[in-house]
């Protein structure tokens, strides 16, 4: 078959003339493959989905309401533009109340539509060519893939159980530091689960200090903590001069298709967000906006949704380590991140598995279980508490047992 007549106007960027003729698969696409290949082959036999990670109920009533409302007012009608101000001092509001963080509403914060697109946006504000950015691995590469658009370099910087997740800043070396413009963070972890210290926040903002480099922290799951008190890296002494922060009413608020949150911080990274963002989106339904204010007034909504997910962490641990597994509960989000085994047997059967996703594929298959496999940093596996139920916590235990059944006829090599 011929080439398209615009097999040669791609960019670089997206592999040019030998875009679409790549046959390496995702792996988000193969689970998904796998997951109706296992569904196909037993359907008698139900699928828990532990994979996706995002929360499997609606939204709480008074935000429904309210987004009703908005979308009734004809007011509302029009481009949103840059934002709502009742959607930014709600954000700073919320700030206050949840991180003890004081935030000018009109200069140090900025609504987006979703983290996903503010991560898409803030590379084309600070990254040229050969400028580098220092990113977590595992982790979400969203803001990297951006860069490297750019002409930007990414570092990554593996997360070890050594060093309980966290990047070791002290082993970057001097001329990467050096060409640094930018060090992406994500506390609480995506996937890891592993929350960040005051003293590791306290460390980044003196090392970008030191290295001239704006901090972004990705705060998606800051608020559903199950140990101690959410942690802000804007409650740190001086961080609002070298650092902004990103936050989402996703995963905290189940309002993941809604697209909405904002970045807040350093009053002129903000700005620069502003101005390039004005000039990619026409800003989030303003009925939208409506919604999330109301929302962000009321978080006790998120703590009602981290109770959830706290007693099912309890319990998928409980029943994991019960069959082999070493894992521990850990303080936020809803992400249990463990080493992948090496083999499982049963019986005369034995099966090896070379990676995590090796193992993540044969949970599908074999268990009807899907997880998510990440390799990046040793072989290991992700386990997601945001599985449906329908029925409550009896469900969730129903749930629970289950995989533990499924499991508990393996026998597991670490």
């Amino acid at each position: 078959m011929s080439d398209s007549p615009i097999q040669n106007l791609f960019a670089e960027r997206i592999g040019g003339s030998q875009f679409g003729k790549s046959t390496a698969i995702y792996k988000f696409e193969k689970i998904k493959r796998a997951k109706r290949a296992a569904k196909a082959a037993k359907p008698d036999f139900p699928l828990i989905d532990m994979g996706v990670g995002e929360p499997d109920e609606m939204a709480f009533p008074e935000v429904i309401d309210a987004l009703i409302e908005g979308a009734k007012n004809p007011a509302n009608r029009g481009y949103a533009d840059n934002g709502a101000d009742e959607l930014k001092q709600a954000a700073a509001r919320y700030m206050n109340q949840v991180f003890g963080v004081q935030l000018d509403a009109m200069t140090e914060v900025m609504h987006s539509i979703g983290s996903k697109a503010a991560l898409s946006i803030l590379p084309t504000c600070f990254i040229n060519p050969g400028d580098v950015v220092l990113m977590t691995t595992p982790g979400y590469p969203v803001f990297g893939t951006h860069a490297k658009y750019l002409g930007g370099e990414v570092y990554n910087m593996p997360l070890t159980e050594q060093n309980g997740f966290l990047p070791d800043l002290d082993a970057v070396p001097a001329d990467i530091a050096k060409r640094a413009k930018v060090m992406v963070l994500n506390y609480p972890n995506n996937p890891t689960g592993a929350c960040a210290t005051r003293e590791f926040f306290e460390q980044a903002v003196a090392y970008a200090k030191k290295h001239n480099i704006l901090i972004v922290q990705d705060a998606a799951y800051a608020a559903l903590r199950f140990e101690g008190s959410p942690l802000s890296i804007l409650q740190i002494a001086g961080a609002k001069d070298t650092a902004i922060e990103l936050h989402s009413l996703s995963k905290s608020f189940n309002m993941t298709g809604w697209r909405i949150g904002w970045v807040c911080g350093n009053p002129l990274a903000v700005a620069a967000y502003a101005n390039v963002k004005d000039n990619t989106d026409s800003g989030q339904f303003l009925g939208i906006q409506h919604a999330a204010a109301v929302a962000l007034d009321n978080p006790e909504i998120t703590a009602k949704i981290s109770q959830k997910y706290s007693r099912r962490m309890d319990l998928l641990v409980k029943a994991l380590t019960s069959v082999g597994f070493q894992l521990e509960k850990p303080q936020a989000s809803f992400f249990l991140y463990g080493k992948a085994p090496k083999a499982a047997t049963r019986g005369d059967a034995r099966v090896e598995f070379e990676s995590g996703e090796a193992f993540s594929q044969w949970m599908i298959t074999e268990n009807l279980i899907s997880t998510v496999p990440w390799d990046d940093a040793g072989a290991y596996v992700r386990f997601s508490v945001t599985f449906e139920s329908q029925n409550g916590e009896a469900s969730e235990k129903a749930v629970i047992n289950e995989i533990e059944k499924r499991l508990g006829q393996w026998t597991f090599e670490f």
